[in-house]
């Protein structure tokens, strides 16, 4: 593979955000191309039972304007929230489409969340309508009776006759013209709530411009996305914001093909959904890749596939997923870093920078980012610090990318910048180092990284080693509480097929670990567990298991 010509600090200095005053997501993503290209395929669905279907621009334009349609009928208008608790499906991206043309508000909400999981955020956000297919409608019916504010429920596929309107029936009797309200940039579009460390959920509103904010990172992280026969998949679900603005809308917004899969997901099946619809451009999470790497190590021996760009969040992706994806794929992976407040601004794109192993990356263009202290102030180069945005660029313009505050919630959307709102940092609370080059390299979240026997521990760097050890499929480091030390490294590992965990293997990983990292950082203790705890974003929940040690150590006496 020849090396990559460095044009990082071209891109950089060449680029310059063009906002417009009126912007709309459904425009963008899809009336125009309705207009000009209304054959071209948006979505190719298919479904694990086998089904598949193929809907084209015209078609999710001509949907939409039914559903917005309906949903004016029932009185929805601008700002008004509507939730969306589906999967990837046709319906899913219709909803959307539908709802930005109103001025209203989508709330993707995972089809995995349990019924107190949907109370609180339906009433929350004050919700008006509410569409459910068959993969969440049991929940959200056992939810509904604690939720007044939501007047209507239509059902969708399969959960059709178990709503108050049914999907099909309803859009049948509605005209397919629309004259879709004009919104600003600024306005809202989007309500996605984030799972917080600490306290109840908070629900980030986003604005149609920060697609716009998206794209530098989107386009650079997918090898220049897009070229014309350009076909995106990703199992990360469309109700997070790895799923909708890393995938769905950026898409669309480029007028290419996406694949809707509704189905589990595991390594065989997105090696040969890859292979079945030509797939050019993906993204795939951290736990995704690990699994594929372990349960298909040569998978260019088995599958035709035709990759461009992988991209990978949501975790550090680490060295060993790195190697496995440029020597196994032939495709080095792009890493990708975000947050759903300011999504897609630090990673890499190898067709246009190198990539260092390891690396998060760097800030994509038209971003400001920085590690900084407790005050503010920007750490020296090498100082481990909060990774932050700024809120203009490096040229001084407004960055688009920024979430427009927590809903109902000032007092967090004040604690998330630090200096004035106009000129200053927001926080992710990741901790980072920056090098000299300006690539940042992660430690972890702020209330992940723990001290034990006096060191600073950062659990990523502990667990991609153990990733490397044939024996490990997934691994989470915690601090597990001790009298002596205040804490020891514990890992919990997760195994690979084929592997027993035993006394001998619990020697063999921590001396792997003692071999490649420094002496303090092994983990004086191994828990094999089946799987870890997961978000519905796929990142580990190491607080689930920090806790779980807390616990154990309060009955220890």
């Amino acid at each position: 593979m020849s090396a990559v010509t460095d044009q990082y600090a071209a891109l950089h200095a060449g680029f310059r955000w063009q906002v417009p005053r009126h912007f709309n997501l459904a425009e963008v993503c899809c009336g125009r191309w309705s207009r000009d290209k209304p054959n071209a395929v948006a979505i190719r669905y298919e479904h694990d039972d086998g089904r598949v279907s193929t809907h084209s621009y015209a078609d999710l334009q001509r949907e939409a304007n039914r559903l917005a349609n309906v949903l004016k009928r029932m009185g929805i208008k601008r700002g008004d929230r509507v939730a969306i608790v589906m999967p990837q499906r046709f319906e899913t991206a219709v909803a959307h489409i539908a709802i930005y043309q109103l001025g209203a508000v989508a709330m993707p909400l995972s089809m995995l969340f349990g019924p107190d999981a949907l109370e609180y955020r339906l009433n929350d956000s004050a919700a008006r309508v509410a569409l459910v297919d068959e993969s969440a409608i049991a929940n959200v019916l056992a939810a509904r009776p604690l939720c007044a504010g939501v007047k209507t429920l239509i059902a969708v596929g399969a959960a059709q006759g178990q709503g108050d309107l049914d999907w099909t029936d309803a859009l049948a009797r509605e005209r397919v013209t629309l004259v879709p309200v004009k919104t600003l940039a600024d306005d809202a579009a989007v309500l996605i709530y984030t799972s917080g460390t600490t306290g109840p959920p908070k629900g980030a509103l986003i604005p149609h411009r920060a697609l716009i904010g998206n794209l530098s990172g989107f386009v650079a992280s997918q090898n220049w996305f897009s070229q014309d026969d350009a076909v995106f998949w990703s199992p990360a679900d469309w109700a997070w914001t790895g799923g909708l603005m890393d995938a769905l809308l950026p898409t669309l917004y480029f007028g290419r093909e996406i694949v809707a899969y509704q189905g589990r997901f595991s390594a065989e099946t997105a090696f040969a959904l890859m292979q079945r619809h030509r797939v050019t451009h993906t993204f795939l999470f951290p736990t995704a890749l690990k699994a594929m790497m372990k349960a298909v190590p040569k998978p260019r021996r088995r599958f035709a596939l035709r990759l461009r760009a992988i991209m990978s969040a949501g975790e550090a992706v680490g060295d060993a997923v790195f190697a496995w994806c440029r020597d196994a794929l032939g495709v080095p992976v792009n890493e990708m870093f975000g947050q759903t407040e300011m999504n897609y601004i630090v990673g890499n794109s190898h067709a246009k920078w190198p990539a260092r192993p390891g690396s998060m990356g760097r800030p994509y263009p038209g971003h400001r980012v920085a590690v900084i202290d407790d005050n503010g102030r920007e750490c020296a180069r090498g100082t481990p610090g909060d990774v932050a945005l700024h809120r203009r660029d490096v040229h001084g313009h407004p960055d688009p990318i920024f979430f427009l505050g927590y809903w109902n919630n000032e007092a967090a959307t004040r604690a998330k910048f630090t200096g004035d709102m106009n000129d200053s940092w927001c926080r992710t609370g990741d901790i980072a180092v920056m090098d000299a080059d300006g690539y940042l390299w992660y430690h972890g979240r702020s209330d992940d990284v723990f001290k034990a026997a006096g060191y600073r521990i950062g659990p990523s760097e502990i667990e991609n080693c153990l990733v490397k050890h044939p024996a490990v499929a997934n691994a989470a480091v915690v601090p597990k509480p001790d009298a002596e030390r205040g804490a020891l490294v514990k890992a919990y590992v997760v195994l690979a097929p084929g592997f027993s965990g035993d006394a001998g293997l619990i020697a063999a990983l921590q001396e792997h670990v003692r071999g490649q990292l420094a002496p303090y950082e092994y983990p004086k203790e191994i828990e094999f567990i089946a799987a870890l705890p997961m978000t519905t974003t796929g990142k580990v929940q190491r607080r689930v298991l920090r806790l779980q040690e807390e616990q154990r150590a309060r009955e220890r006496g």
